[in-house]
C-alpha cells in the first residue's frame, strides 16, 4: 500500500479538500454548509486543515475552525474520511487540539446509515486519544415559533463591573448540571472555571451592555441572562441560576427574557444549546417553544 501522507493545506488548496466525497449524513454537510462558504468567512485557515493522501487522493481530512480573531483553534469542526486508519493518524499527527463538535441531525440513531456515519467518526476520535464529554440538543427560535409570554416574576438589570458577573459565574458553576462547567471546575477549579466562562462570553462579538442580571422584587439575586451574537448570528449566549434560587423554574424566566432582548434587537433567528442530560433546562426550551433542529456530540 502506497504510504500515507499528512499535511496542512497550502494558500489555495481549498480544492483539495472538497474532493473527498461526502454523502451529506453527518457534520456540517448534514446542514447543507460547506468548507468553501466558512473557509472565505475566515473561520478556516490553510495551517488548521489538514489532509492524508494516498497515490495523491484525500482519505480524510479535518478541519479546525476559530474566530477571525482568535490565535488558535476553538474546535474540530469538520472531520471526515474513507479510511477510517489513515483518519486516526491524522488526527494524531497534527499538531492541533480543540473540541470536537459532530453534529447530527434530531433523532440521528433512528437511521441506521446516519448512525453508521455518526460512531465511525466517534470511534476514529476516540482512538486518536479523545473522550466522549456530552451529547447536547442544539435549539432554533424563529417567529413562526412564537414570543413566549414574559412571566414577570423577576427584575432585570445591567452589571458593567465584570467583578460582579465574576462572583455570579463563580458561583452558578457550583451544583451546576453543564458538562462542560463540571469539567471545567473538576480540571482547574472554580475560579478559573468562572473566569473561562467569563472569557467566552467577552469572545461574543455583541455589545457588552446587553447581559443582564436578574432578581425578585425583593431585590434577591437570581442569576444572569446574556443575550448575544456569535459569528452565525444571535444566541442564547448564557442562562445561569444562583444555587440558592434552584428549584422555581427561575432559569425559565431568564430564558424568555433572554429571547425577547433579541427580538428587540431585531433577530429572526436564535440559537441555543443545552445538555440532552440537563432536564429542567431542556424542558424549559421546550415549554420556550424552542424546537430541537441538531444534535451535537463533543469529544475532548
Amino acid at each position: 500500500m502506497t504510504d500515507l501522507v499528512i499535511r496542512p493545506l497550502t494558500a489555495g488548496e481549498s480544492h483539495l479538500f472538497t474532493s473527498l466525497p461526502d454523502p451529506g449524513l453527518v457534520g456540517r454537510a448534514a446542514f447543507g454548509q460547506t468548507y468553501a462558504a466558512i473557509d472565505e468567512g475566515g473561520g478556516y485557515r490553510p495551517e488548521w486543515t489538514w489532509v492524508a493522501l494516498r497515490d495523491d487522493a484525500v482519505v480524510a481530512r479535518a478541519a479546525w475552525w476559530a474566530g477571525p480573531d482568535d490565535d488558535k483553534p476553538l474546535a474540530l469542526d469538520w472531520f471526515d474520511f474513507i479510511d477510517g486508519d489513515a483518519a486516526v493518524q491524522l488526527l494524531r499527527t497534527a499538531p492541533l487540539h480543540a473540541e470536537y463538535d459532530l453534529l447530527l441531525p434530531p433523532g440521528w440513531r433512528d437511521t441506521p446509515d446516519v448512525r453508521g456515519a455518526a460512531q465511525a467518526r466517534i470511534d476514529a476520535a476516540i482512538a486518536a486519544g479523545m473522550n466522549p464529554l456530552v451529547e447536547r440538543y442544539r435549539y432554533t427560535w424563529t417567529p413562526e415559533c412564537g414570543l413566549p409570554e414574559q412571566p414577570g416574576r423577576l427584575e432585570f438589570h445591567p452589571e458593567p463591573d465584570d467583578a460582579v458577573i465574576l462572583d455570579v459565574l463563580r458561583r452558578i458553576g457550583q451544583g451546576s448540571l453543564d458538562a462542560h462547567t463540571r469539567d471545567a471546575v473538576g480540571k482547574h477549579g472554580t475560579d478559573r472555571a468562572a473566569q473561562e466562562e467569563l472569557d467566552i462570553l467577552n469572545w461574543f462579538p455583541s455589545p457588552r451592555e446587553w447581559w443582564r442580571l436578574a432578581r425578585t422584587p425583593e431585590g434577591e439575586p437570581v442569576g444572569i441572562q446574556v443575550p448575544a451574537r456569535n459569528f452565525n448570528g444571535p444566541c442564547i449566549g448564557f442562562i445561569g441560576v444562583l444555587p440558592e434560587q434552584r428549584g422555581h423554574a427561575y432559569a425559565y424566566d431568564l430564558l424568555v427574557e433572554c429571547t425577547h432582548d433579541l427580538v428587540g434587537q431585531g433577530a429572526q433567528g436564535i440559537a441555543a444549546a443545552t445538555d440532552q442530560g440537563n432536564f429542567p433546562m431542556a424542558a424549559h426550551f421546550a415549554k420556550a417553544g424552542f424546537p430541537i433542529t441538531q444534535e451535537r456530540i463533543n469529544l475532548i
